[in-house]
């Protein structure tokens, strides 16, 4: 006969020992990663005011600060005599925007990331060829913002609501924000042809490749946990998406900005841990996190 063993933590009343596994995918993309060099480089030699929030990061932030690189708004007045140089974030702007700044007289940084150039270049290319412009993505996000910039008959939609507000009739050239989750835009796409027969319908996926392996690296990591530590800033689109899928696979998600922000408690009763971070997270705060995670596991805090 087969005798069972008894889990000898059981009796004493504590738990097994809580287990942490990084995603196969995370973290700080190459266009982030550019973005920041650009803009660090820049400001060695002379000042640098970045058009905005370089990338949706509070450490980044901070890294900058230390930097002395200012921060500005990109719909501000431009004036040739101030020191230094603008810097467009990298989520892009408008060609408008682009023609505003360097034709003011300013010396201008680009930091866009490519894959947000290659977004820009689907929608005009469709525009070009007699479509409607419309962006599937967050209102007023930057990015979104710099798409629809050169089109005054742009439409966003977020979700399944907004599709009252496309026409009927006539041609939808779609493009994605490049953070969205994919699965989301095909499935919404497919809903907008179902919901509006009588218009023709084309969709250039945008979703950039990054965000596509950290979305995918998620789905692996959620088959094995019962929580999962999504790190990134709070205002972060891709760092949100990846919480909310967690919690759509069926597996609790938390977002901290730093590895200060970890609570022991939420893992009181969780066995099997897992980590990610937004494409903007800096490799060293997931590493703070994951160790800060060990510890908890060992007992400590």
């Amino acid at each position: 006969m087969r005798t069972m063993l008894k889990n000898p933590l059981a009796k004493a009343g504590r738990r097994p020992r809580m287990t942490v596994r990084l995603a196969n995918h995370y973290g700080m993309c190459f266009g982030v990663r550019d973005a920041i060099r650009k803009t660090l480089d820049a400001a060695v030699d002379e000042p640098v005011t970045v058009l905005g929030q370089l990338v949706h990061n509070p450490v980044v932030d901070a890294e900058l600060d230390r930097a002395g690189v200012r921060r500005g708004d990109l719909g501000a007045e431009v004036t040739e005599d101030e020191d230094g140089v603008v810097a467009f974030t990298a989520h892009g702007v408008s060609d408008r925007q682009r023609q505003r700044w360097s034709e003011g007289g300013r010396q201008v940084v680009d930091t866009t990331c490519p894959l947000v150039h290659k977004a820009h270049a689907a929608l005009r290319k469709l525009a070009a060829a007699g479509y409607r412009p419309v962006v599937i993505g967050q209102p007023g996000h930057v990015e979104v913002e710099g798409l629809i910039g050169d089109f005054d008959d742009a439409l966003v939609v977020a979700g399944g609501a907004d599709i009252a507000n496309l026409p009927e009739r006539g041609r939808l050239g779609i493009v994605s924000q490049t953070t969205q989750p994919v699965d989301f835009v095909r499935a919404l796409v497919e809903r907008i042809r179902a919901e509006r027969p009588g218009a023709e319908v084309k969709f250039i996926d945008t979703v950039c490749a990054p965000t596509k392996d950290r979305q995918e690296a998620l789905r692996q990591l959620c088959q094995d946990c019962d929580l999962v530590v999504v790190v990134g800033g709070a205002n972060s689109n891709n760092t949100g998406a990846l919480a909310r899928a967690a919690e759509q696979l069926g597996v609790a998600a938390v977002r901290v900005e730093r590895a200060e922000d970890l609570r022991p408690g939420w893992f009181r009763s969780v066995s099997r841990v897992g980590v990610t971070a937004g494409t903007s997270t800096l490799d060293e705060t997931v590493r703070q996190v994951f160790e800060r995670l060990q510890r908890i596991a060992a007992g400590g805090s």
